[in-house]
């Protein structure tokens, strides 16, 4: 398969976690604590990723500073954005309770929002592609869980608010297929213009993930499980930073085998 193909579905797959989210909270009704109780262990496995994935990967390939202003540049492109939807009626898109407002404008707000924590995710997915041609696992898994908590706590909220179904769904269904092209654009577009380019995406993304977890995860998280959310979170980072710890000791050791089982070289000498 194409690498702009794979990384098309597997933003796909990645963002299709926010409709399973938004189908579970629709037609169950999911304690508030439960909902905290994901959206922490998201947090903690997104801050993993974001850590290891794209932090550690972009300095490794740009340095230092083309990651360090990438990462202050998505997280203040972040932040401003999300302080004029927040303006708008978006500020609790991600609440499960009572506090999303109800009114046409919000909707549309909250769409944006859904955008706005969706798409760099998604551009992660397609860059790290750019590697060696292997999806990142461990950032499909995060943004995957980090989207469920998203789904049920927005789908549980507006439920509540009176939207409609057709709205709910219609909306987590288009922000999915948008990922999907995100991902795809993040492998066209950054495949061509360097490794200082490369980090420096990732660090974007990065900055603007952190954030979006501080803005927004961590307050639902807390409002409705204070008592247990912080260990709930470092067990989320932990699981995350193994699976990648793991992921690349077993690449490291199928190319010690490789090695191993490759037969040495003869050299042929010359009769005496």
């Amino acid at each position: 398969m194409p690498g702009w193909a794979q990384a098309g579905l597997w933003g796909l797959v990645s963002g299709s976690a926010l409709v399973i989210g938004a189908l579970v909270a629709y037609f169950a009704a999911v304690p508030s604590r439960v909902i905290a109780f994901v959206m922490s262990f998201g947090s903690g496995v997104l801050i993993s990723a974001l850590s290891f994935e794209l932090m550690e990967e972009g300095f490794s390939q740009g340095g230092l500073w083309p990651t360090a202003s990438g990462f202050v540049a998505g997280a203040t492109v972040y932040t401003f954005a999300n302080i004029w939807l927040s303006r708008r009626g978006a500020k609790y898109r991600k609440r499960s309770g009572e506090q999303q407002p109800s009114d046409a404008d919000s909707g549309t707000a909250i769409a944006l929002g859904a955008l706005l924590d969706g798409i760099p995710e998604s551009v992660v997915i397609g860059a790290s592609l750019l590697g060696g041609g292997v999806v990142s696992m461990t950032a499909v898994v995060a943004i995957f869980l980090s989207n469920i908590p998203e789904g049920l706590s927005s789908a549980s909220g507006m439920k509540k608010a009176g939207r409609s179904a057709l709205y709910i769904f219609g909306l987590w269904t288009g922000i999915t297929v948008i990922s999907g092209i995100a991902a795809l654009l993040g492998y066209i577009v950054v495949g061509d213009l360097g490794p200082e380019v490369v980090a420096a995406t990732n660090a974007v993304a990065a900055g603007a993930i952190l954030s979006m977890i501080a803005d927004t995860m961590i307050p639902e998280a807390f409002e409705a499980n204070h008592d247990y959310a912080g260990l709930v979170t470092v067990i989320g980072f932990l699981i995350a930073f193994g699976l990648s710890h793991l992921g690349a000791d077993e690449a490291d050791h199928g190319a010690d085998s490789k090695a191993q089982a490759r037969p040495a070289a003869t050299v042929m000498l010359p009769p005496r």
